[in-house]
């Protein structure tokens, strides 16, 4: 079996799982065929994170991503159809430890959106990422989990999808 065909068959065994912790709590889980130093980048470089954020099956696009990953750094991201009606995400970073964990606020509401905490994992090459989302209220994470549907799931397999892209272009390490 080539490389290529063994990468999506691989793909194929990889799950997401989403799963309430508790009245405020959101886990989302994932092992990803890669290093975490390059799973790490594809959330912390701009031209990368707009390659697989937005579930292409919804038709929405992420119109612009502009991240200052660092410790009081922010980042803004502006999804849509069209220009004329824009979704924005923005907040700021409260921890970044390179290649291995992220926390960042979600602003945008107004009245203290979720705090999000991403680690991520190395494992024989492969890549443990646990995503863990800490809401204000229980009523704020019944209304993110229905706008979710299976978002979640259609925008880690697209970052499956360019990690193998990625491993075909920096070669095996």
């Amino acid at each position: 079996m080539d490389a290529r065909r063994e990468s999506e068959a691989t793909l194929m065994k990889n799950r997401t799982t989403v799963e309430r912790k508790s009245e405020r709590e959101l886990v989302v889980t994932r092992t990803f065929n890669g290093p975490a130093r390059i799973v790490f980048e594809a959330w912390t470089k701009p031209e990368l994170f707009k390659q697989w954020w937005a579930p292409k099956s919804m038709g929405m696009f992420l119109r612009s991503c502009e991240m200052d990953v660092r410790v009081g750094g922010g980042y803004r991201l502006v999804f849509g159809h069209d220009a004329s009606n824009p979704d924005e995400f923005f907040g700021r970073y409260i921890e970044v430890t390179p290649h291995s964990r992220l926390v960042w606020t979600n602003d945008e509401g107004g009245d203290g959106g979720p705090v999000t905490t991403v680690t991520f994992e190395e494992q024989g090459g492969k890549t443990l990422l646990v995503m863990h989302e800490l809401y204000p209220s229980k009523e704020a994470l019944d209304a993110a989990i229905a706008g979710m549907e299976g978002g979640m799931h259609e925008t880690f397999e697209q970052l499956d999808e360019l990690l193998v892209t990625l491993g075909a272009s920096v070669g095996r390490s």
